[in-house]
């Protein structure tokens, strides 16, 4: 699950490894098939590998769709909502309504979304404009009044700009200033010397190259020298980017600018003037990784203006490139592959429906929710939430490890936890989304335009928390620590995670898990340093965040011993936080089910007990296959551990998993007591 700052789960024999073989057959018939026993291997002991106990089969056989870059729960489950989301579409589409209805802008941006035969037709004609006002940029000062006003992308390929709520005030919304430039995943991507990274280069290149030839250059040689010089532009820019572990440091990336201090530390860009071309008027601008920009006035002023223009033209038709004609789409496709590995594009429709959610997400979302999430699911998600939340309460006053002090100020802040569940009980307004059949790339400016406008009447205002950063249909929860909230959209809300009519072990080792992951994320590396009103501010005592930080360090230590690809080993400070939550999650969830009947029980289903059953359930929630190329790009880049180390290493560290698989000393799960991470 993902922190924000807003992602980021043959047929075998029915039997369980010797040590914890069932003695007497299944007592109770499950109503349904909530567990995927076949996918076992149970070849392998669960005591060793977990995962591949609980999953091996499965694992082996599976064979990930050519265009996707891995398989497994979360793939399936967003594969299944956009079905749904499919006929939902098709029926609007299909129907006439009112203009200016929720169905007619969310029917109508669908269909022109599919005209293809319009959007070939028109080329780039789309952005032909936005290129010629590019080639009419003299100045560096041309080029910043430019991306202040570029209606898609307001500050462009050089400044990373959005509306948040002030860390340190988390009640009034700031302008964010943070680190940007660069076309790669991070830094790493323009030093390292390994052959998969230079390919990376080299695919890089090639597409910038394919650009500027659909965009009119018939030079190839020309062209392949305007490519080079952007990528040794963005090298020079990464020089001075913080890594994604780096990154996680709240307190590091916090700095509050007068906007004339700001201007001393960069000569070469006039914020006071880049606002007021962008309609802003604050004095105030927090400003994430200050080397950035401080760098980017020096290469704005050492750079040749006709490769700060490339750099530009080429930014501005990959941002554009999936909404343009056949060979743009390819030509962007052809380079991501490279990354993550999927051979191929995903048909029209699902790009269409996913482009809906994005740009129209409330939108939809009134129209999805209505159709496929009944009230009682949202009913029974907050009893499940509830009781979590009863259960890490006990677990903090019993903390051994934190001063009666710090526990009071934790407790408030559990307290004051915010609880959003499958849709905003305020939808968005989009009075202001002008939405037609006929003109694709008009809807999304459209759309874009009004997030724009959206954020720029937050600057200096204060927060408003009843909004959500992500959209009902999806198959995700966040934790946001300005809001102290925790959020579970309708579209993770089904099955593997949440089965209305399964046994509560399913339930609590799934979705339940899923809820004590993102409350722990409000006590975990990161989010620990907001306080219960969301304020980047230490409320622990000094020799509590020492305890806490070492047994962090155990963690840290753990992860960095999971080996992935070959020599590469999952990064356990990038994903501590959600280390952390995995923890936190399986602990939380095992105790909110002992309070449950079946939890209380020793009734076998399926040949499992009632906690081997929870276990499973956990197991099977964190089913995924990457392609290795996506895997590689996650150790670099993403803040969670592989699924395989999301299944094991929390069980490693639980006791209660030991006692329900029978796992002992000698065995490859067993950590002995002086090893073992305790947090939460």
């Amino acid at each position: 699950m993902k922190t924000i700052a807003t992602h980021k789960l043959l047929l075998a024999a029915l039997v369980l490894a010797a040590s914890c073989k069932p003695s007497t057959p299944p007592e109770t018939e499950a109503k349904g098939p909530f567990l995927d026993l076949a996918g076992r291997d149970t070849s392998v002991r669960a005591q060793d590998d977990f995962f591949t106990y609980a999953n091996g089969a499965w694992f082996n056989q599976v064979e990930i769709p050519a265009d996707q870059t891995g398989w497994g729960s979360f793939y399936t489950l967003y594969e299944e909502n956009q079905k749904k989301t499919r006929l939902l579409l098709e029926e609007v589409a299909a129907a006439k309504a009112p203009k200016g209805s929720v169905e007619q802008k969310v029917g109508d941006y669908y269909a022109a979304a599919m005209d293809t035969m319009t959007i070939e037709k028109l080329g780039y004609d789309p952005i032909k404009s936005e290129l010629a006002k590019v080639d009419a940029i003299k100045t560096v000062q041309d080029l910043l009044d430019f991306i202040a006003t570029q209606e898609y992308n307001r500050g462009g390929a050089f400044i990373g700009i959005n509306v948040y709520p002030d860390d340190r005030r988390s009640d009034i919304n700031r302008l964010n200033l943070t680190q940007a430039g660069t076309g790669l995943p991070e830094k790493d991507y323009y030093f390292k010397k390994d052959g998969a990274t230079k390919a990376i280069r080299d695919a890089y290149v090639k597409y910038m190259v394919e650009i500027f030839t659909l965009t009119g250059e018939t030079d190839q040689a020309k062209a392949g020298q305007r490519a080079a010089a952007i990528l040794k532009l963005e090298t020079e820019i990464a020089k001075s980017h913080k890594s994604p572990v780096e990154l996680r440091d709240p307190i590091a990336n916090y700095h509050k600018y007068v906007v004339a201090d700001l201007n001393k530390e960069t000569p070469n860009i006039n914020w006071t003037n880049f606002m007021s071309k962008m309609g802003i008027k604050t004095d105030t601008i927090l400003v994430g990784q200050p080397a950035y920009y401080k760098s980017l006035s020096t290469l704005l002023k050492s750079t040749p203006i006709e490769v700060l223009k490339d750099k530009l033209r080429f930014s501005l038709v990959d941002d554009a490139a999936n909404y343009l004609s056949s060979p743009f789409v390819h030509a962007k496709f052809n380079f991501y592959k490279i990354l993550t590995g999927q051979p191929e594009l995903q048909e029209r429709w699902k790009r269409a429906a996913a482009q809906t959610d994005n740009h129209l997400g409330e939108l939809l979302g009134q129209l999805w929710v209505k159709k496929y999430f009944p009230p009682d699911a949202k009913a029974r998600m907050l009893t499940m939430v509830n009781n979590l939340q009863i259960v890490y309460k006990k677990r903090i006053e019993q903390l051994d490890w934190m001063s009666p002090e710090t526990k009071q100020k934790a407790l408030a802040k559990l307290n004051a936890f915010l609880k959003k569940i499958g849709y905003p009980d305020q939808w968005e307004d989009y009075s202001d989304v002008t939405i037609s059949r006929d003109n694709y790339y008009q809807n999304v400016l459209s759309a874009q335009r009004h997030v724009w406008n959206k954020n720029l009447k937050k600057v200096e205002q204060k927060v408003d928390k009843n909004e959500w950063q992500m959209t009902p249909p999806t198959v995700n929860a966040y934790y946001n620590p300005s809001f102290n909230e925790i959020v579970f959209p309708a579209g993770i809300l089904q099955s593997p995670f949440f089965n209305f009519d399964a046994d509560d072990a399913i339930n609590y080792g799934g979705i339940g898990a899923v809820i004590g992951h993102e409350m722990t994320h409000g006590f975990d590396d990161q989010g620990s340093q907001y306080d219960a009103d969301g304020n980047l501010t230490e409320w622990w005592t000094k020799q509590d965040r020492e305890r806490f930080t070492e047994r962090a360090g155990i963690v840290v230590s753990q992860y960095n011993g999971f080996k992935v690809l070959d020599s590469l080993n999952v990064n356990g400070q990038l994903t501590l936080g959600e280390n952390i939550a995995d923890l936190g999650g399986i602990t939380l969830a095992y105790e909110a089910f002992k309070l449950t009947e079946q939890g209380k029980s020793d009734e076998k289903i399926d040949g499992y007990t009632p906690d081997q059953r929870f276990f499973m359930s956990w197991a099977n929630v964190w089913r995924i296959k990457d392609r290795p190329e996506q895997l590689r790009m996650r150790i670099n880049v993403d803040p969670h551990s592989p699924e395989q180390f999301r299944t094991n290493g929390p069980l490693m560290n639980f006791e209660p998993f030991y006692q329900a698989f029978g796992v002992k000393e000698g065995d490859k799960m067993y950590l002995l007591p002086k090893d073992s991470a305790k947090i939460w």
